[in-house]
């Protein structure tokens, strides 16, 4: 159904025929095989560091107003094609049709923003120590790029390191996730499209260990940002050390959401269901673990519940559908995982979808109460539509609690008391924490995770900042402006 999966080296497209090794593409909805997704080979990898080298070398001379118009018209070929891509994504991947719109609503954005900040980088003069010195630092790209993003949402991950990689000036070598590979490449050929230079922006699938060791260790990348789980955001990070590469990580997470008897309950359980279920909960900052106050335990538990019923399961390409499949079968086996576990240790089934499809990777939007807090579903991350509701009764004990694990990616309190709010947005380890509402990340703000959920930002200057190079200049007064 998708003839040509390609790798895009440099100007070359290079299919599963070429490279001789491949997997199947399987629409997670209706298990079907969409098409072959190439692996690249060791001699691929070499060409495309060749093209990435390339390719920095042509970027990194552009204006920044070139820079500017080719997100912008980018962006403009995305958008006239956007039902297209869509559809694609949901194929791939399983999200609803509209949720796919959304993204591509949001990589629209993201090119733009980025394509304007673009326009606003400058040199910065420092106040002089002595009349006859001059000195200032000029914005440089860091080079070649290596970006690893995950499946969960394949065209905004990759835009979000690939648009502020263009605005610096940098290249860029995508490896996007063998699950849904349609998307990047879209997105690939919407820049070329729009006039990208050969080699600035390339795109790789494979094996991922392989491509993400080889490509590290290649003295001619420079940077590494990735989006994924902790363990692997370990691994890479090792592997990065050993060339004092720079690295933008974007882990796992396990985001409490707090509400307190003081809160709006009901828009609070709304609010918290919608964000949970989105995507079948394949999302890294959704709610994960609740903790209600035991004097609204009961009135949220049934208004969440409530909510969990509404939604209608499916293909996403299907009209209504609000909640997909999950993206792979192994989503599948962890869930069951985390499910049989809580129950062995004294959970309830408080709500379970009482009906799934035949076909595709479904799993039920579930609803646990009387959950112990040892239960792994707990502990680990579930990315997927468990939701596991814990009572609580003091607020330093649920401040304890919500920061008991190594993540620190995102969290939610709800509660009508602005002193409480900021009690809590001042203890709360994690990168973001909102109040009364849900935050999902925006082209303009910095977004990233403490402890175990990574370091650096993505999103706004400080997204940038990333992928560019301080030169401090020292130079004597008025000498280069001297021929």
């Amino acid at each position: 159904m998708f003839d040509r999966i390609s790798l895009i080296i440099g100007a070359e497209r290079r299919d599963a025929g070429m490279t001789g090794q491949s997997e199947n593409l399987i629409n997670p909805a209706t298990e079907q095989i969409l098409g072959q997704v190439p692996y690249a080979r060791e001699s691929d990898l070499d060409d495309v560091v060749s093209a990435a080298q390339a390719g920095l070398d042509v970027w990194r001379a552009s204006s920044l107003k070139q820079r500017h118009d080719l997100m912008f018209t980018a962006a403009d070929i995305i958008e006239e094609n956007l039902g297209q891509y869509a559809k694609a994504m949901t194929m791939e991947q399983g999200k609803p049709l509209i949720e796919a719109e959304g993204e591509w609503s949001r990589v629209v954005e993201t090119l733009r923003w980025n394509g304007e900040a673009a326009m606003k980088l400058k040199s910065t003069t420092y106040p002089p120590r002595s009349e006859d010195l001059v000195q200032y630092s000029q914005p440089e790209p860091v080079g070649i790029c290596l970006a690893l993003t995950a499946w969960n949402f394949p065209a905004i991950l990759p835009v979000r390191k690939i648009a502020p990689a263009l605005a610096a000036g940098c290249s860029v070598i995508l490896k996007a996730a063998e699950e849904a590979p349609v998307s990047a490449q879209l997105l690939v050929e919407a820049l070329i499209e729009a006039g990208l230079p050969d080699g600035v922006v390339n795109l790789v699938f494979g094996d991922p260990a392989f491509i993400s060791s080889t490509l590290i260790q290649n003295p001619h990348i420079r940077k590494v940002t990735f989006t994924g789980s902790v363990p692997i955001g370990k691994l890479l990070a090792q592997q990065a050390s050993e060339g004092l590469k720079r690295c933008t990580f974007e882990l796992g997470g396990h985001a409490p959401a707090i509400v307190f008897d003081d809160a709006d309950v009901e828009t609070a359980a709304k609010t918290l269901a919608g964000f949970k279920f989105r995507n079948a909960g394949q999302v890294c900052i959704a709610p994960s673990r609740f903790f209600i106050h035991e004097n609204v335990y009961d009135q949220f538990q049934q208004t969440f519940i409530e909510q969990a019923k509404k939604i209608v399961i499916g293909d996403g390409m299907d009209s209504g559908v609000t909640m997909g499949p999950m993206a792979n079968p192994r989503r599948i086996k962890a869930m069951h995982y985390l499910l049989d576990d809580a129950l062995g240790k004294g959970a309830n089934v408080a709500y379970i979808a009482p009906e799934l499809p035949d076909k595709g990777y479904y799993v039920s939007p579930t609803v646990l109460e009387d959950v112990s807090c040892e239960s792994r579903i707990m502990l680990e991350e579930p990315f997927g539509p468990i939701a596991p509701l814990v009572k609580f009764k003091d607020t330093d004990d649920v401040i304890e609690q919500a920061n008991a694990l190594p993540y620190g990616l995102a969290c939610y309190v709800f509660t009508g008391s602005g002193s409480r709010a900021k009690q809590l947005v001042a203890q709360l380890e994690a990168g973001s924490v909102a109040i009364n509402t849900v935050s999902p990340a925006q082209p303009e703000t910095p977004f990233g995770g403490v402890k175990e959920s990574g370091y650096g930002y993505e999103g706004g200057l400080e997204g940038i900042d990333a992928f560019l190079v301080k030169k401090l200049v020292s130079a004597p007064m008025n000498f280069l402006d001297n021929d």
